[in-house]
């Protein structure tokens, strides 16, 4: 009786070992490559040179080229209090944990239980028959033990299912870096039009000013009979459509205030005192460089979580091609059971067994194979997604390097048109008092002037939001160096790229 436990023995480690070996074997599935995708050599539209010729390490920090400490201080502050970045380090965390339970499963599950029974058979029962004469007695069950069941990865379904969320958790880190590129962007954006909105609030009283002046001179000569009441009323009303736009810049300043305010995670109308003061819309004053169009799928997180996101479908179609094959397990439990409970601690209380349970679901109705079928198609999208998001990156790129050139010759045209008016406001005025010309050129002139500014202001704001927007379109506002504050959770796997 020994000798055939001691095979049975035998057998059973020989079988564990067996099993344990097979863990090794290469799971089932397709190993991912990451797809190489083909980008231009070089920007269709030549760039301006004070973009071209800078370093492209400043892309991560793009908004320092201003040098303006106050978007600097809006920029951190977005960075500490905005909250689409505390949700999206929430879903960070989230997807980690995930990772962490995915994990899990290549450790055994095991329970720890105990229990106390007492039962006593019915005297006058089915078994009243065999009943001893005094009865049954009461008796007593106590049970102490662990159950523990381990499935071995033979393959690799865990294997696959790690692979995926890992590769979940890595694209939910690209979206937080996308969460941060966009939300610079649009703090740069906001601030660029609440500076734009002041500088049109500035011209625009400066012409009302200027207005009213006129209109004082038209009042004096109208009094000395020298010019007719139509001067002092085209005067009046050209003074008032003036002065009616400000409010509408005002209405513009507020709201561009407002939502740089939700930006910074705090309530609208919080920042009016604190940027109250007029300054200038922000100028680059040194140059960045982009690099190419191959540097925009290093760069940019969108196409890397997309990337990431194709990895993740590619592993499941391997945790589903495993389930045409058999799973295999082990079983176990250890224990100690006795009727008393003072003896259950003796050795003759020990209790155990061992199995190795293998379950295949091999008739199915093909819904194994449909699955597969579904995984795969669901990866080939990803893939498509992959390579429309590299598309739509350098077409954004192209689109707001022309935005920024040809707007950056608008500027020049304006300043140049806008001076000129200037001198010829002051010439115009000076003729008209002297008798020299009517004052429909003096009103075609100022509100010439008037125009040229506001659109001048408006260009301006349009080149500087333009660059942001090219900075945004490369990726620019984040680098690896960069760490979130997480969860303490299992580590994540090692960046690979």
């Amino acid at each position: 009786m020994k000798i055939h436990n001691r095979t049975a023995g035998a057998g059973a480690m020989a079988g564990l070992l067996a099993l344990l070996t097979l863990q090794g074997c290469a799971a089932v599935g397709p190993n991912y490559q990451k797809p190489e995708i083909q980008t231009p050599d070089a920007w269709t539209e030549k760039v301006a040179e004070q973009v071209a010729r800078g370093p492209e390490s400043s892309l991560q920090t793009w908004w320092t080229v201003f040098e303006d400490p106050v978007l600097d201080d809006l920029i951190e502050r977005c960075r500490r209090e905005n909250l689409d970045l505390k949700i999206a380090v929430s879903r960070v965390n989230q997807s980690r944990t995930i990772l962490a339970i995915a994990r899990g499963e290549k450790q055994p599950v095991a329970d720890a239980g105990a229990s106390a029974s007492v039962s006593k058979l019915s005297d006058d029962g089915p078994l009243e028959e065999v009943a001893p004469p005094g009865g049954f007695e009461t008796r007593g069950l106590f049970q102490l033990g662990i159950d523990a069941v381990w499935e071995i990865d033979v393959f690799g379904r865990v294997r696959r299912s790690i692979e995926a969320a890992g590769a979940v958790y890595e694209a939910s880190v690209e979206d937080y870096r996308d969460v941060l590129v966009t939300l610079f962007a649009e703090v740069g954006l906001a601030y660029t039009d609440v500076r734009g909105a002041q500088q049109r609030i500035v011209y625009a009283r400066d012409n009302a000013e200027a207005q009213r002046e006129s209109l004082a001179i038209a009042e004096d000569l109208y009094e000395n009979g020298v010019a007719s009441k139509l001067d002092v009323v085209q005067a009046r009303a050209n003074l008032a459509s003036t002065q009616a736009a400000i409010p509408t810049f005002e209405i513009g300043l507020n709201r561009a205030l407002n939502r740089l305010a939700v930006l910074l995670g705090q309530d609208a109308g919080s920042l009016q005192a604190e940027l109250a003061a007029t300054a200038p819309i922000p100028t680059p004053k040194e140059a960045i460089g982009i690099g190419v169009p191959a540097d925009v799928l290093r760069q940019r997180p969108d196409i890397r979580r997309t990337e990431r996101l194709l990895a993740a479908q590619t592993a499941e179609i391997g945790v589903a091609t495993a389930d045409l094959y058999p799973r295999f397990g082990l079983s176990g439990f250890f224990g100690l059971q006795s009727r008393s409970l003072s003896n259950l601690f003796d050795a003759s209380s020990l209790t155990f067994g061992l199995s190795a349970p293998i379950q295949w679901n091999f008739l199915n109705g093909g819904r194994v194979r449909n699955n597969i079928s579904l995984q795969d198609e669901k990866a080939n999208e990803r893939m498509l997604q992959y390579e429309k998001k590299v598309l739509q990156a350098i077409e954004e790129v192209e689109n707001s390097i022309v935005g920024f050139n040809l707007n950056r010759k608008r500027r020049q045209l304006l300043e140049t048109a806008t001076d000129s008016t200037v001198e010829a406001v002051d010439l115009v005025l000076v003729q008209y008092q002297t008798g020299l010309t009517d004052f429909n050129n003096v009103l075609t002139t100022q509100r010439d002037l008037f125009g040229q500014q506001d659109q001048l202001v408006a260009t301006e704001t349009d080149v500087v939001m333009n660059l942001i927007a090219l900075y945004k379109a490369l990726g620019g506002g984040w680098d690896l160096e960069q760490t979130i504050q997480l969860a303490v959770v299992d580590p994540p796997p090692a960046e690979s790229r």
